[in-house]
């Protein structure tokens, strides 16, 4: 019986730097199709992910549209979405169909590290893996996954500029398990590099509260965008 196809949409914007490795990683497993979904990029980022064989869509910039067009346009049966500067460990397509073949889990995604030698983020790395497994809350960057008619049913990510992996988590979560696998994505350190490690942890947490407390979003996307 052959292996559940496994869609992986990858919602890209100027990632020319990071593409190609990712595209890489991501095709190094069985039964996969990549779909990059690009939001108007004006470097290689298009160019780049055609020579690599992966399918290539455009829609309007904004992660949230960017991964249900990909998702609309997905053939597989499990849909995985990563971001395009993500690095999937190995074995990964295996670690999915296994995490999702058991009966009460809806959804999963990874452990995080981040690609970047700080101080500290060893210990960030720590909380959000602690948070993942107490609270069923993982975060986009860590690679969510999940059945292609689930999320049909539960009517894809919500149309958000920000903070749509928090909602999709939210709703999943009162649908089932969210599983996540003891092994970690590789994600990029460019926003901890820049930032530091103290001003990205505290931004990350004021829009966290910001959403709960119901401050604009507009105000939430500045406030990242830092």
């Amino acid at each position: 019986m052959e292996a559940s196809q496994i869609s992986i949409i990858i919602p890209v914007l100027n990632e020319a730097s990071k593409i190609a490795e990712t595209l890489a990683n991501a095709q190094n497993a069985s039964n996969v199709e990549v779909i990059v979904v690009d939001g108007g990029s004006q470097d290689q980022t298009v160019a780049i992910s055609l020579s690599s064989g992966a399918k290539v869509l455009s829609s309007p910039a904004g992660r949230a549209g960017q991964m249900n067009a990909g998702a609309l346009a997905a053939n597989g049966e499990i849909l995985l979405f990563l971001h395009g500067d993500t690095r999937l460990p190995k074995g990964f397509d295996t670690l999915i169909r296994q995490a999702i073949a058991s009966p009460d889990t809806i959804a999963g995604a990874f452990e995080l590290r981040i690609d970047a030698h700080l101080r500290g983020l060893w210990l960030i790395e720590k909380i959000v893996n602690a948070r993942s497994r107490w609270f069923s809350m993982p975060y986009g960057d860590q690679a969510i996954f999940l059945k292609n008619i689930v999320f049909k049913e539960i009517g894809g990510f919500p149309c958000l500029p920000i903070m749509e992996d928090f909602e999709l988590m939210r709703r999943l979560r009162g649908l089932g398990k969210i599983a996540i696998v003891s092994a970690a994505v590789l994600t990029s350190g460019r926003r901890w590099q820049k930032l530091g490690v103290l001003k990205t942890t505290l931004i990350n947490q004021l829009i966290i509260i910001g959403y709960f407390l119901g401050v604009p979003l507009k105000i939430l996307v500045r406030c990242y965008r830092l």
